[in-house]
């Protein structure tokens, strides 16, 4: 087998699993009316639904109350069941209850083999394997011959554990659960209970069928193919839109960086592209001296008992304020350095008590010259 076949096995595999646990679901989901079906004699039953005239008096025993998914009250009603079929035409009120419902056949115990069965603990995780290849050694059919299960199992001494196997021929029982799945019930159940059990002993379930299972199994296969594949197909529609979305993103991202690209070099090509801030920052720049070459120019031409205290630089002029021991002396020394002309006093020259010299203030013009004399 190949790889492809692999897969295909593997997934066909998956969705028969999904299909039957959903299907589990939805049954027990279902709102189904109960019918029992109590076998008096040979082929002879009482039909008997939950909440009937007839099973007042159980269902007071019971403790039950008739709920609102009870369906309405019928008597007992008894059958016939020849050949496959139910002799004779049932009630309406009858044959409507039995549409769609929960049949439960209670088959007499004289119609089973009950074997009893000792394991060890341990293998109450594998009765259901254990039981069946147990079948054809404990009863006269193999276990496609038979329909069979067991009581729950009961503790023994030494870990281990009892049980009591219930079995019968397949061949018996399929004639009455034909008759009634004929009539439209939607499962089908049989049970018996042990002859040496009590009355209160829980019934065994031998046998279950389900007449709308295949039918609705093979609905929720469909769906479930169709909602894969719709699945699939959004998820290449998504892929496919992503890639061309990416692909127009790439795109625009290209346009941009090339525009940018274009546009920086629009601005390196020459002064002609430049914005008229740009020029008046570049005139600005080549007007206006710099504050590093001023304070180079000052500190060149005074003298090393002079200390300034304030510098200010503004509208071409600097002033400059501070201490000194000649006054006079530095607005000459100011006039013969390059950078300034017009040096003056722009306030008095004044000596305080306690300070070592004279606090002067002088102005000049700062002169259009960015070289400094080294």
């Amino acid at each position: 087998m190949n790889l492809s076949a692999q897969i295909q096995d593997g997934f066909h595999r998956w969705i028969d699993s999904v299909a039957g646990t959903l299907n589990g679901l939805l049954d027990r989901l279902r709102s189904k009316r109960e019918v029992r079906l109590i076998e008096e004699d040979d082929d002879t039953f009482v039909l008997h639904v939950e909440g009937g005239t007839d099973g007042s008096a159980a269902n007071a025993r019971r403790g039950r109350r008739k709920g609102p998914g009870d369906g309405p009250s019928l008597p007992d009603h008894r059958i016939r069941i020849a050949n496959g079929a139910i002799e004779g035409a049932l009630p309406p009120d009858w044959a409507t209850m039995l549409r769609g419902s929960h049949a439960e056949m209670m088959l007499r115990p004289g119609r089973f083999l009950f074997r009893p069965l000792e394991l060890p603990k341990r293998a109450i995780e594998f009765l259901d394997g254990i039981v069946r290849a147990q079948i054809d050694r404990l009863t006269p059919w193999t276990a496609n011959e038979a329909v069979f299960s067991w009581t729950p199992p009961a503790d023994l001494p030494n870990d281990r554990i009892a049980l009591t196997v219930a079995a019968t021929a397949r061949a018996l029982v399929a004639p009455y659960v034909h008759a009634i799945a004929e009539l439209g019930a939607a499962s089908v159940v049989v049970l018996t209970v042990p002859g040496d059990a009590g009355s209160q002993a829980a019934p065994v379930r031998v046998f279950e069928q389900r007449a709308r299972g295949a039918l609705e199994i093979d609905r929720i296969r469909r769906a479930l193919v169709a909602l894969f594949l719709a699945t699939g197909l959004a998820a290449a529609l998504a892929m496919g839109y992503s890639a061309i979305a990416a692909d127009s993103l790439d795109a625009e991202q290209q346009e941009l960086a090339r525009k940018v690209a274009a546009r920086r070099a629009a601005l390196r090509a020459g002064p002609e592209f430049a914005t008229s801030a740009q020029r008046m920052l570049e005139r600005r720049k080549q007007t206006t001296p710099a504050s590093v070459i001023v304070l180079e120019a000052l500190s060149k031409v005074l003298p090393d008992h002079t200390f300034v205290t304030e510098l200010r630089i503004e509208g071409g002029k600097v002033q400059v304020t501070g201490l000194t021991r000649d006054a006079p002396s530095l607005v000459r020394l100011i006039e013969q350095s390059p950078h300034f002309e017009h040096a003056a006093f722009f306030a008095p020259s004044t000596q305080s008590p306690g300070e070592p010299g004279e606090r002067f203030h002088i102005e000049a013009r700062i002169k259009p010259h960015f070289r400094l004399d080294t």
